[in-house]
């Protein structure tokens, strides 16, 4: 098979879909490799290192999509980048289709089998290629509220660990999953006081047992979010249905209620977000206020670590590459059901049930069209 790696266009997305070393296994499984000129470099990852381990650099990204057999990316395509879209390729990468209509209408027209990191399954059921990036972006989270609640960035002007006779920040955590434990984890390390807001009640049984107590647990109803949210100086979405648009857990109202100069950070936003106010922004022009409370709400945020963030991505997202090279697209999606679970678009149908209910759209399980 023919594999194609371009340069990733979405703004200031740094990382690259396969590394070196990916590339290195591939070409001794048999299989050609084209990297597109500089798709590594701002990972740390040069030209020179692809060709040491046998990949061709083209020029340009017209060229990588035309000849590759299937397209391993990271983020999801942008506009510019439809056109380069054609019956039978196969595209693997982060899609989050539930929120870009343009982007599943492109899919679907040049019928392209589009395969999302973001719900391939494995056999235990979890989310594999999903779990890396929300252990950065949860991770990097508190990073960036720490960095925000200072004044120059528009925050109340707040260490969030405090010092000795001044108490620390309080940090609100909505959802218990990947996103927030790892948010909750560096949070506390930096000293600040965390409260988790989760639905599932032997979730936050599991939360205090990880944490030794150290953190509050709340049972996530409108109430209790409510109160949380107002003494929040530093909020955290979290909250993830897979392939779906995110809920709206924390609304216009409750923000209202914050306190001018808190930060809003929200994870989930591209999946729509699950705070009413956010809205997606870049790397570029990363924030913006509401009510004098900061959002920072960047769909990539994994790419302001790139090369941290493609190692930990292409670690589990490169068996799944290679079993497609082996196999070719249609024999590994009836061989293997958690890539199954990853196609989203297939032969000018959709194939996922909850983008389908996002864009209210007709839809068909894959195992019903291989």
């Amino acid at each position: 098979m023919i594999i194609g790696v371009p340069k990733e266009v979405k703004d200031h997305e740094s990382r690259v879909g396969v590394t070196p070393a990916g590339v290195k296994a591939l070409v001794e499984a048999g299989h050609k490799v084209l990297v597109e000129q500089k798709a590594g470099a701002l990972s740390a990852m040069p030209d020179e290192e692809y060709q040491d381990a046998g990949a061709e650099i083209v020029g340009s990204a017209y060229d990588v999509w035309r000849l590759a057999d299937m397209v391993v990316k990271v983020k999801e395509p942008v506009e510019s980048e439809y056109r380069n879209f054609r019956e039978g390729l196969v595209l693997f990468t982060y899609l989050h289709l539930a929120p870009i209509e343009g982007l599943t209408n492109a899919l679907l027209e040049k019928k392209v089998t589009g395969i999302a990191y973001e719900t391939v399954r494995d056999r235990t059921g979890a989310l594999p290629l999903l779990t890396p990036m929300s252990e950065v972006a949860g991770r990097l989270s508190v990073q960036v509220g720490a960095e925000y609640l200072t004044k120059e960035h528009g925050g109340r002007g707040l260490l969030l660990g405090g010092v000795p006779g001044v108490p620390p920040a309080n940090v609100c955590i909505i959802g218990g999953g990947i996103v927030g434990t790892n948010a909750a984890k560096i949070a506390l390390g930096m000293g600040a006081k965390v409260t988790m807001v989760d639905l599932n009640l032997n979730r936050l049984r599991e939360l205090d047992d990880i944490f030794n107590g150290r953190v509050f647990t709340m049972a996530s109803n409108s109430y209790n979010i409510e109160r949380a949210v107002s003494e929040a100086d530093l909020l955290i979405g979290g909250v993830l249905i897979p392939g779906a648009a995110a809920p709206k857990i924390v609304t216009k109202q409750m923000v209202s209620k914050m306190k001018k100069g808190a930060v809003v950070v929200d994870v989930a936003i591209d999946q729509g977000g699950c705070i009413e106010t956010a809205h997606p922004t870049t790397h570029s022009d990363p924030s913006y206020e509401v009510n004098g409370v900061v959002h920072y709400c960047v769909t990539n945020m994994p790419a302001a670590v790139p090369n941290t963030s493609t190692l930990a991505l292409t670690n589990a997202t490169f068996p799944y590459v290679a079993k497609l090279a082996k196999l070719g697209a249609k024999k590994a999606i009836q061989e293997d059901k958690g890539i199954a679970e990853g196609v989203n678009t297939f032969d000018g149908v959709l194939t996922y049930e909850a983008v389908a209910a996002a864009q209210k759209r007709e839809w068909k399980p894959i195992t019903e069209l291989v």
